[in-house]
């Protein structure tokens, strides 16, 4: 499975060596193999099974949160947005809150991550990705998957939609908790980061299989072993 990294890397160095200014945006204007409008039967099947698996933990950690919030993170549990799924169309994705508590979020497409918000408490969920935990609920309600392209805010998309090339191909999946830019590209920033997550989701789309879902099942295990959720 190892090739599947470097297959990936080896078309991001091709494409930086033959333009510079726009690299990784070149491989998400390659042609794309039409893909299912949903998951196949076996994936589906097995998001639900796991979901179903993962909700006595879904329980224990939120009441665990409830105990804690009103000391080291004071605020609502959980965190709603909407993000941009399947097909561009917008939902609300579920999250546990990891930053302070504030009426309006004023962040733009091209703006960094509001570090400064981010509370101790809120910090170790992000590292350990169990943030994302309340996402089991898009899952079952069959808005996202746990593996495919990581939905942005549905704001940030409509940017990324004029800005930037082969972004609405990465909507042809249907989302995901986690994905291949989110093990291999990493957590982005801002429009130019962006085109490389974009290069890597339609990469994904591109090979498609259960090869590379258990590979990136993998490099998210690691992720949250080693701590290196953002």
């Amino acid at each position: 499975m190892t090739q599947i990294s470097t297959r990936w890397r080896s078309e991001a160095r091709a494409a930086e060596q033959t333009c510079a200014k726009d690299a990784l945006p070149r491989l998400a204007r390659a042609p794309v193999p039409a893909v299912a409008a949903r998951p196949g039967v076996v994936k589906r099947a097995a998001d639900i099974a796991l979901s179903l698996l993962l909700l006595p933990l879904l329980a224990l950690v939120s009441l665990c949160l409830l105990a804690l919030n009103p000391m080291f993170n004071p605020g609502r549990l959980l965190f709603l947005q909407i993000r941009m799924g399947h097909r561009c169309e917008p939902f609300v994705i579920y999250k546990f809150r990891t930053m302070t508590d504030v009426a309006e979020i004023r962040r733009s497409a091209d703006d960094p991550l509001e570090v400064d918000r981010i509370t101790r408490l809120g910090s170790l969920l992000r590292k350990t990705r169990l943030d994302e935990l309340p996402q089991i609920i898009n899952i079952l309600i069959g808005q996202m998957s746990f593996i495919g392209p990581r939905p942005d805010s549905y704001d940030h998309a409509m940017v990324y939609l004029d800005k930037i090339p082969g972004y609405r191909r990465r909507h042809d999946a249907v989302p995901g908790i986690t994905g291949l830019a989110q093990t291999e590209v990493g957590y982005v920033q801002g429009i130019a980061a962006t085109r490389r997550k974009v290069a890597a989701d339609v990469f994904y789309i591109r090979n498609s299989g259960s090869r590379m879902e258990m590979w990136i099942l993998w490099r998210t295990c690691v992720t949250v072993v080693m701590g290196r959720g953002k």
